[in-house]
Parts: C-alpha cells; structure tokens; sequence
C-alpha cells in the first residue's frame, strides 16, 4: 500500500463515479487514511450531501473536506468541461479538523472557530471558504498577526452561480457558508508553492495618496499619469499585455534593496477616474506602500510555476489553481496539472479551480487571484 492516493472520475452519475474513486483510492492506500479531500465539479448542491456519506461510508478516512468548483483536477488531468468528482486521500498523521464561521462584532467581522493548537509551532491550515459569506481575507490578515508560525494553503469554492451555489464538507456534513478545513501535524515536511505568473513593467512607486483601496498619488504625482508613463515606456509586447489586463503588485518585504517576480502581491486593476487620475485596485493600499504595475500573460505564468517547480522532489500534492486559469489563459488543456504531476513523478494530485487561491508569500498568509497555490507532501 502506497501512502498517498488519487482518482478522478467523469461519470454523470454522482454514485457511479464515488464507487470509481473510492475503489481506485482503496486499492491505493486501502481504507481508514488519516484525511480525505473531495472536489466536486457540475454536481448540484443537493448531490453533495450523497456524495459526502458516500465517500465517508466508502473510504472511513478519520476527517474529509471538500468543496465544489468549477472544474476539478485529478493526476495530470484538468476536468473543466462536465461533471467530475476528484479524491486525494494519504495516512499523514494524526490530523484536527477545523470548521470557521464568521460573525458580526463590533470591530466588523470576526471569525470563530479556530483552534487552539494552531498556534503549536510550525503548522499548515489546509482550508477551503465559501466565497459569498466567509472574509478569507480578514482570515488571512488576522492569522499572520495571531499565528505567525501558521501557514495557510486552499482555496475558495467557485461552482458557478450566486450565494447557495457552494457547498464545503466536514467529515460527514454538508455546509453553505464559512468554512472547512484540517489542521496537519507538525513534523510532516509539508511545503507550499505559490505561482502568481506575473511580471513587473516599469519602475518601483511609492504611493503618496490613497484611500481604502482607491489609489491616487503615486510618486506624488496622480497615478493615472505615472500608468501612462509605463505605456509610453513600453515595447510593444508589453503594450499588448497592458491593453489585455493590468495589475498592481503590491511589495511584501518594503525592507528589500530591489524587488523581482515574486516579491509582490499581486492585485488586479478595477477601474480609473479620469477626472481625479486615480486607480481602483483589488485590495487596500496605504500610503508607503511600493507597488509596480505588472502584466500577465500564457508564457509568463508557465515559466514562473516551472520556474518554482524546478528541483521539487515530493510524494504527492494538492492543487489550487484559480479558474481563470486553465483553458481560458493557455488556450491548451491540463496545464498546470500536467506540470505539478510531473513534479511528483507521476505521484498522486488532486484539486480544484478557485474563485480564490490561499497560500504564504514571504512568509506572510495572502488570498490570491490568477494564482496556483500547490501543497507537496512527502510519504
């Protein structure tokens, strides 16, 4: 018996495709693992509740979680076309499960639920959120100041369709809002990769005017006119690529003497006011902060997960790619997985794609977009 296992099935049918999955995995690593992980992709709601009981009575593993998606992930395999159920199971360890819920406080909100034993030396929170009634941006931000040995890995469910649309599992149950997760034991030698697939255009700015997430000064001149300075600078590829999607990276260690691909946490661009030169960006940005405009494309973002990937040597992983990724930016299938698969060597990977992708940069716990935030375990 192996530790680690995986399966992926297309099957319409919600049970024929459980008995496909769990039969693969038992045969793997037989029954009872430590944790199981279900993505669910294409199914309705209600299904789930089934699919949950079905893959715990099957499988027996001491704690599942699982979430829906818009497409899942299995081996080398992306499923983002049509119904498909993907299982990760693996003997880790003694592992804790974790159910969040966010409430309202006086401050704004809170988040409940977390334990204890989070805070017990060098730890990684596997979590999966639902996107319309869980902040896993308040979490993230919360965390790092709490639990600054914990690293948070996952993503945030993404089936299509507004609040209801979602469901995350817990063990045996089903739930529409905040979020799952598990807590694993120290000493497994876990380790996260976070690819952003982004490079910086232009030079370092100090944002010198801002408010919220509304970012107007940069260099003490209006940000609108420092952006069209980068136009007017760049070569025509790289106008091409602004044209496409613009980003904001937002330096995570100010204290560097230079920054490169990787040292910044990258947000999207949400819109401008002529009128005042300012910027909207998908985060809050206060005044100090270094930012640089970034650009996005196909070949930037394979040569940066390879880039991250290179020398890897791991049993298994865990995927969490954002769905915009995928089919819809390298016009090919099956790319990201294909490549962490080959990282493992053919080892066992699962996931999902996410409406938000979990993961540590610089040691820092963020919520990512256009992101593949990958788990690697060793057996």
């Amino acid at each position: 018996m192996s530790t680690f296992g995986a399966a992926i099935s297309e099957h319409p049918d919600a049970a024929l495709a459980v008995g496909e999955i769990v039969g693969s995995v038992v045969e793997q690593v037989g029954e009872r693992p430590d944790l199981a992980l279900v993505f669910i992709a294409g199914h309705s709601p209600d299904v789930c509740d089934e699919i949950a009981s079905a893959v715990r009575d099957l499988l027996s593993p001491a704690v599942l979680v699982g979430s829906t998606a818009e497409a899942v992930i299995g081996g080398s395999y992306e499923a983002e076309n049509g119904p498909a159920i993907s299982l990760w199971a693996g003997h880790l360890g003694p592992v804790e499960p974790v159910r969040l819920e966010s409430v309202r406080a006086p401050e704004g909100v809170a988040v409940i639920g977390m334990p204890e034993s989070a805070a017990d030396g060098n730890r990684t929170l596997l979590l999966l959120s639902e996107p319309f009634s869980f902040p896993a941006d308040a979490l993230t931000r919360a965390a790092n100041e709490q639990y600054p040995l914990l690293r948070l890995v996952g993503g945030v469910a993404s089936a299509p369709g507004g609040p209801g649309a979602n469901r995350i599992i817990l063990n045996g149950r089903t739930y529409s809002s905040g979020a799952v997760g598990v807590l694993l034991p120290q000493g497994l030698g876990e380790f996260t990769v976070v690819s952003q697939g982004c490079r910086p255009v232009g030079d370092p700015l100090i944002v010198t005017d801002s408010d919220a997430n509304q970012l107007s000064g940069l260099a003490m001149r209006p940000a609108l006119e420092r952006l069209q300075e980068v136009v007017d600078r760049a070569d025509p590829d790289e106008r091409e690529l602004l044209a496409r999607g613009l980003h904001v990276g937002l330096v995570v260690d100010e204290s560097a003497s230079e920054f490169s691909r990787g040292d910044f946490l990258v947000r999207g661009v949400l819109g401008a006011d002529h009128t005042t030169g300012s910027i909207r960006v998908g985060d809050r940005v206060p005044v100090g902060t270094t930012i640089q405009f970034q650009v996005r494309d196909a070949s930037t973002a394979t040569e940066d997960l390879e880039t991250l990937l290179a020398g890897v040597e791991a049993d298994a992983a865990l995927v969490f790619t954002c769905n915009g990724r995928g089919q819809r930016l390298f016009g090919t299938s099956d790319h990201d997985a294909s490549r962490v698969s080959q990282a493992v060597s053919g080892g066992p990977v699962a996931g999902m794609f996410c409406a938000g992708e979990l993961g540590p940069i610089r040691g820092q716990n963020h919520v990512h977009g256009s992101t593949a935030s990958v788990l690697f375990v060793y057996g």
